[in-house]
């Protein structure tokens, strides 16, 4: 594959990824947080719900109040906000459009098959009939899309660069979510359902099975830090998504040049390093919230050289090979 290739084929095939990892990401926290909001108090609800935008990147319009079904129509539907469900699955389908010729027909009919369902729907259609079964329809379709894409792709550089923006994505969702929560983790408030909270941060990881296989449906914050951040055999936890990452970035360099690799290799491997190593006890007591700012920054750094090394880079490279 020429450079010119790789670059229009790698950009494409990692935010495909990117946007699909997203949307999936966001049906499932839109979901945890109505159901949360059923048994809520007016002003408790309003907090979860801020949670849910910052978590998300979402910032509301200032003349709109916040309700369930304005937030809901902001989160799937607005397609001004380049994070929301419909946005992001648009996005996806024209990045693989692009690249029509390097996925399988599978993956595209399953891609467009969501893409048609989210277009044809509006916030009406779904909130009358609940949007429940809405958001298990885009998060089982990308699930399948995931699978479909495992089963009927050559699992060579295109799918390698797909691995990479699933997994990058995921880590930096998660340490953003975490982030946002780390207050209710760190700061006791005897007012506060504290368990419930937990829980339902668990559940926006589809994590609280896993969790309690092993420790227990006793919940404490510390456990539940050393879970999603450094859990490395759970798919959805910070030490997973980083260790896929540089499995992903390995495999890339093996196939491309590995000396043009190297900046972003070393990166995400001093970031599971540290993962590795790091303790709980030493995440806590340094302080969560700078801890998970810092992961953030290193995934930016790890995506900023990945779009370095095989997007934009010299034309200096080009000429070489």
């Amino acid at each position: 594959m020429t450079e010119a290739m790789l670059s229009r084929v790698a950009d494409s095939l990692y935010w495909m990824s990117r946007y699909l990892e997203r949307a999936e990401h966001t049906a499932r926290l839109l979901t945890v947080h109505l159901n949360l909001a059923l048994d809520q108090s007016p002003a408790l609800a309003e907090q979860h719900w801020q949670r849910l935008l910052a978590s998300l990147h979402i910032t509301p319009p200032e003349d709109d109040p916040m309700t369930e079904y304005s937030i809901t129509e902001l989160v799937i539907f607005e397609q001004d906000n380049d994070n929301s469900i419909v946005h992001c699955i648009v996005s996806a389908r024209e990045n693989a459009r692009h690249v029509r010729e390097m996925i399988s027909s599978e993956m595209w009919e399953q891609l467009n098959r969501l893409y048609l369902r989210v277009w044809n729907t509006g916030i009406d259609v779904i909130w009358n009939a609940e949007p429940y079964e809405f958001l298990r329809d885009v998060r089982d379709s990308i699930h399948l899309f995931d699978g479909i894409t495992d089963s009927t792709m050559n699992h060579g550089e295109g799918w390698d660069f797909i691995q990479a923006g699933r997994y990058i994505e995921r880590a930096s969702t998660i340490a953003r979510l975490l982030d946002v929560h780390s207050s209710l983790l760190v700061v006791p408030d005897i007012e506060r359902d504290d368990y419930m909270e937990w829980v339902g941060l668990l559940k926006c990881c589809t994590a609280f099975e896993a969790y309690c296989k092993i420790y227990t449906a006793d919940l404490e914050a510390k456990s539940i830090v050393e879970f999603l951040l450094l859990n490395d055999e759970f798919p959805h936890t910070i030490g997973f998504a980083i260790s896929r990452l540089q499995v992903a970035l390995d495999s890339v360099a093996e196939e491309t040049d590995r000396r043009k690799a190297i900046r972003a290799n070393r990166l995400v491997g001093k970031l599971r390093a540290a993962l590795s190593f790091d303790s709980v006890e030493e995440i806590m007591a340094g302080g969560l919230h700078v801890y998970l700012a810092d992961i953030q920054d290193q995934c930016m750094q790890v995506h900023n050289a990945i779009q370095q090394t095989y997007v934009s880079y010299p034309i200096e490279l080009v000429l070489e090979n």
